[in-house]
């Protein structure tokens, strides 16, 4: 890691599951929170983290890019989690466990997506953002979740670029849970479809919330969540008990 990374580790039983927030997020949303209680009462391992430049982690968000962020999650990976892992990613969370799990494939073993945004540096900007971008090297946005613009540069978006991946199979072979609001206005719910049709798991479920804004956050979308997550580590354990 080039930056120390703020953290909270629950100790349990595995596999370790791991939040990844979104962009320009941290680790005290409330998705991240109520799976850290649902873990605790469960038993279970659970590890919550903010990337370089977010929260309480060190370096500024202006400096950061996918690639950096990613290679913050396979150091929690490396370094916290260490054993088998469950990702669970939130918007561009959702892009980053994807990258990971490409990464560490005998690793992580099983995903939940909330929201799932994989290149939404592609899709996710006009054309008019993007020569923005090439040519200031920065754009700012209104952030509908808070006072302050939501930045994006264009080492991020370079970085998003170069490492798009819904161009072909997507190769993951563990269960595989993806969580979409149809009312989600900065995500298309069609996304979390095209992502379950390209990756090469069988065992992939997509879940449309009537009403779900992107966040997900009310308490019928937190116990979904809930459910989603010991769905799939029950099929990890399943596969992991050998036939007799």
């Amino acid at each position: 890691m080039n930056h120390r990374l703020a953290y909270h580790h629950t100790p349990g039983t595995g596999p370790t599951l791991v939040f990844l927030p979104g962009y320009a997020s941290d680790m005290t949303g409330t998705k991240a929170l109520a799976l850290e209680a649902w873990a605790k009462s469960a038993g279970r391992a659970f590890l919550r983290f903010d990337y370089a430049g977010c929260g309480r982690s060190e370096g500024a968000f202006a400096d950061q890019t996918l690639a950096g962020w990613r290679d913050d999650v396979l150091a929690m990976l490396d370094q916290v989690a260490t054993g088998p892992a469950v990702l669970v990613g939130s918007s561009m969370g959702g892009w980053l466990m994807l990258l990971a799990a490409k990464a560490r494939p005998m690793q992580v073993v099983g995903l939940v997506g909330i929201a799932a945004a994989p290149d939404f540096t592609d899709w996710g900007f006009t054309q008019d953002e993007k020569m923005y971008l090439l040519r200031h090297g920065r754009l700012e946005r209104t952030n509908p979740y808070g006072p302050a613009p939501t930045l994006y540069t264009r080492a991020f978006w370079s970085s998003g670029e170069a490492n798009r991946l819904l161009f072909g199979p997507v190769a993951f072979d563990g269960p595989v849970r993806l969580l979409h609001g149809d009312a989600d206005s900065d995500v298309p719910w069609r996304h979390s479809l095209q992502l379950a049709g390209l990756l090469t798991s069988s065992d992939v479920t997509t879940m449309l919330v009537k009403g779900g804004d992107h966040r997900l956050s009310r308490r019928g979308d937190l116990a979904l969540l809930v459910r989603a997550v010991e769905d799939v580590l029950a099929a990890v354990e399943t596969a992991a008990v050998p036939d007799v």
